[in-house]
């Protein structure tokens, strides 16, 4: 017993000098990444708190808490605490982007990841959203023509509305219809040549 206890504690020394290393790169990194996707006064920060206690623990001898500070001077605080919907979605994405080697989660899901963000930074989202599609399935729900363009596969979902029901249909649209999609987001219900135009030379951008 003695020589597993020893064991455990050079074990979990190890582990928290790691941890200690790798959250400052971490932290450093998430944050430089969020400058880039519309939050540049947000700061990452990775807390480990001793646990305190003498007996063997399944993670180690600290607690690992993930924090984000969104506003200049203000501390940093738990995610679900400090972060909108949008702003949850995007530091999702910059954790994602910086370990998309490092794990294998085989879908990732973000919904609104654009809210409140303008065309410049929309297209970096949609850039990086499609840097993690080409080694796993992300599906994201979108109102933004900059990232729906950087897409491997469009899908559009509407409503059947019935007398007595109501019915979503999700349909793959093909090439054409992407670019008119497209287009429709980026000029509401009227289409004109130039968005056409527009919708068409976003969408050509994927190959370059």
């Amino acid at each position: 017993r003695h020589t597993l206890q020893q064991q455990y504690r050079q074990e979990s020394q190890r582990l928290s000098e790691l941890r200690a290393q790798h959250a400052a790169q971490l932290n450093q990194q998430i944050t430089a990444q969020m400058e880039t996707l519309g939050m540049p006064a947000s700061r990452f920060e990775t807390r480990l708190t001793p646990t305190g206690q003498e007996r063997p623990a399944p993670h180690g001898n600290e607690t690992v808490e993930f924090l984000v500070s969104t506003n200049p001077g203000q501390e940093p605080r738990p995610l679900q605490k400090v972060a909108s919907g949008g702003e949850l979605s995007r530091i999702s994405l910059a954790i994602q982007v910086i370990l998309a080697h490092r794990t294998d989660t085989p879908t990732l899901i973000f919904d609104e990841v654009d809210v409140g963000i303008g065309g410049g930074t929309a297209e970096v989202v949609g850039r990086l959203l499609r840097q993690l599609g080409e080694t796993g399935q992300v599906i994201c729900v979108t109102h933004q023509p900059q990232v729906a363009a950087k897409s491997h596969h469009h899908l559009f979902v509407s409503k059947q509305i019935g007398a007595d029901t109501t019915d979503s249909q999700v349909k793959l649209l093909s090439p054409d219809e992407k670019i008119a999609e497209v287009a429709r987001m980026l000029g509401g219900v009227k289409m004109t040549s130039q968005t056409l135009a527009h919708a068409q030379e976003m969408v050509a951008q994927l190959s370059e």
